[in-house]
């Protein structure tokens, strides 16, 4: 059996990659021995980890991860998320004892991240990797908003990882054919091959009674199209459906304030991942109206393997992971259209129907065989 050394960072507020990561290493448990290195982003409170955070290498992390590889000897290094506590340090490290390695992308930071100047940022007025406006940017590329110090040392980063991406001996794995061409298109030739995320549906879900609810889950900010779905729903004038909202983000307060008045409308806040599954079990149908290029749509997939349908745009690969002329996809920024789509959620029959092929269609094409087959042939 091979030996795995998977490493990942997790994010400070725990989302849909963590969860993907978690799931796919309890997956890989079953075919291969695995060891797992996780990092978190705690506050910089020394010199020291001031410095780290400063020069993406961090000596600590460096001593963990050939702690691990003297301990555990492995025949591959399976690389999720570096940014920033396991810092840009430990692909040398890999590279040095000669550990073959996979790189797993699982969003579009390489790209947003890879210049300090906002006009290799954002080309037309809006970024599809990360939702920034050309509006709110002059000559510098100013990836987070509140700060122009985390911004700068977002790109230090960002620069110097877009460069191992690019040159990377080892394979990279992107999560749909849509990612994989958008690399090739600034100019990757490296071996890149798609695998996505492996989808597994809990089996102890207990909220499975239906609602007439439609569920949105996620992080409510401007870039995820919170205000656009919640005004295209009202337009829609639905019947005794209502709309449940679930997450929080830098919009929450603002949408609550403008819209938690309506009763057909409800803000149910952040919720554990459980408990998300048990809404998404019981309700009508899930929708998004995100404005980004997403890497894999965990909600949506979830729905699928419980036989909701889903609502989205067509943006990214999304469309990959539903069957071909898929009925409740909408254009993009069209919210005339979303606003159509809504509508015909109302027909019961239809929404069955479409639930059950949803299912066949992630039970056929992203099942565990699969999945692991692509794994194997990239090791």
């Amino acid at each position: 059996m091979k030996k795995l050394l998977l490493i990942h960072n997790r994010y400070q507020n725990i989302g849909g990659e963590d969860i993907a990561v978690s799931q796919e290493r309890d997956f890989l448990k079953k075919h291969y021995e695995i060891k797992e290195i996780i990092f978190d982003n705690s506050e910089i409170r020394t010199i020291s980890q001031f410095f780290n955070f400063v020069f993406n290498s961090n000596i600590k992390s460096k001593r963990k991860v050939l702690k691990e590889i003297k301990e555990f000897n492995p025949d591959i290094a399976y690389v999720h998320n570096t940014w920033f506590t396991a810092s840009l340090g430990i692909f040398k490290v890999l590279k040095s004892k000669n550990i073959k390695t996979i790189l797993k992308l699982h969003n579009y930071r390489f790209y947003c991240t890879r210049s300090y100047l906002a006009k290799n940022h954002i080309e037309n007025d809006f970024c599809m990797g990360c939702g920034l406006k050309r509006a709110n940017m002059f000559v510098f590329n100013k990836y987070f908003k509140e700060s122009y110090f985390k911004s700068f040392l977002v790109i230090r980063y960002g620069k110097k990882y877009f460069n191992i991406i690019k040159n990377f001996e080892g394979t990279v794995l992107s999560l749909t054919n849509f990612q994989e061409n958008f690399l090739r298109n600034m100019g990757f030739t490296n071996n890149i091959k798609v695998i996505p995320n492996y989808l597994t549906a809990e089996n102890d879900i207990n909220n499975l009674s239906k609602s007439n609810n439609i569920l949105y889950a996620g992080r409510i900010s401007k870039e995820k199209g919170v205000e656009e779905l919640i005004n295209s729903f009202l337009d829609a004038k639905l019947i005794n459906i209502n709309l449940d909202i679930i997450g929080d983000g830098p919009s929450y307060k603002y949408l609550v304030d403008r819209y938690g008045n309506f009763k057909n409308i409800k803000f149910l806040g952040p919720m554990s991942n459980k408990e998300t599954l048990e809404f998404i079990a019981g309700c009508r149908a899930v929708v998004t109206a995100t404005k980004l290029y997403e890497g894999q749509p965990t909600f949506l997939a979830e729905a699928s393997l419980f036989g909701i349908p889903s609502i989205f745009p067509n943006t990214g690969g999304v469309s990959e992971f539903f069957p071909s002329d898929y009925p409740l996809m909408f254009e993009q920024f069209d919210y005339a259209d979303l606003k159509n789509k809504l509508q015909l959620i109302e027909n019961e029959k239809f929404v069955e129907q479409l639930g059950k092929l949803n299912k066949k269609y992630v039970d056929e094409n992203f099942n565990e065989p699969q999945i692991l087959k692509k794994f194997k042939d990239v090791i």
